[in-house]
Parts: C-alpha cells; structure tokens; sequence
C-alpha cells in the first residue's frame, strides 16, 4: 500500500502553507520541482481564498502585506506581528487625518468669521456642459412677440431678401 501512496504523492505538485491572514485565506508556496514525467515546474505562490466564489469578492480582503508577497514584491511572508503593527499604523493615521480634517474646517469657519476669505458663491446649474441640452434657450408655452418691430413677408429662409 505504501509503494501505491508514494506512487501517488509523485504525480502531484507539493504546495507548502506558509500563513493564514484574519479573513481566513490560505497561502501556499509551491517551489521549483520536476514532475512525474519530468517536466520542470516553476516556483509559485498561490491563494485559496476563504469565499471561494468570485461574485463574493470584495475589494481589501487580501491584506497588502500577503499581496505583496503574492506577487514577488517582497521575498518572506509577513508575520503576525508585523500584520498587527501595520493595522495599529492605519488606525493611528486615520485619526490623525480626522484631526487635520477637524482644525482645517475650523480654520477656514475662521477665516469666513474675519473676513479674510469670501464664501464661495452659490450657484444653480441645470444640466451638465456635455447634455444637448445645457444652455439652450427652453422655450415656455407663451407666446413671444416682437412687438411693433414685426412685419409680415419680411423674413424669407436662407436669408434671401423678398423681391418686389
């Protein structure tokens, strides 16, 4: 039985895990081998995801650091304490965006108070410069008069002056 098992471990490629992220996906290395027949199979890394379904996929659920080795970017898989520094760094720079943010708006409530910056205007645009309609003249539904200027056979199409 053993010679059929050993027999059997040979047609496969070996994969080694190497790690695990939060989400649940696991990372393999499979190295340079040759297999039954020969044939030379390059070293790889590779993913199987946690939701294996491709409609599941959400952007971000492979941590950059596993991406970056994924894609050869980076020689050694991150470790867990390097993926737990790198998520206390993000959190640490949001909050310092949120307080940048906070003493901006405050700055520039400010600077409208005292008179040093003018408020922005506030205007109403219809339409968007690339619909066929923007900036045309919609025509109401009453009626437009030249007033005592209109003479009837006056205009001709095409700018053509009336004969008399």
């Amino acid at each position: 039985m053993s010679r059929i098992a050993a027999l059997f471990r040979s047609f496969r490629i070996v994969k080694e895990h190497v790690g695990t992220d939060h989400f649940g996906n696991k990372y393999f290395f499979i190295p340079e081998q040759k297999t039954w027949t020969g044939r030379s199979v390059r070293q790889r890394r590779m993913i199987e995801a946690a939701n294996p379904k491709e409609f599941e996929y959400l952007e971000g659920n492979i941590p950059c650091e596993w991406d970056a080795w994924i894609r050869g970017r980076r020689k050694t898989p991150p470790t867990v304490e390097e993926l737990l520094q790198n998520e206390r760094y993000r959190a640490e720079v949001k909050l310092r965006v949120e307080e940048a943010e906070q003493r901006d708006l405050a700055l520039q409530r400010q600077e409208y108070e005292d008179g040093l910056v003018a408020r922005p205007a506030q205007t109403l645009i219809k339409g968007h410069a690339s619909a066929t309609h923007y900036g045309q003249v919609q025509e109401g539904e009453e009626p437009v008069s030249t007033a005592n200027t209109f003479q009837p056979g006056a205009w001709t199409p095409g700018g053509n002056t009336p004969k008399k």
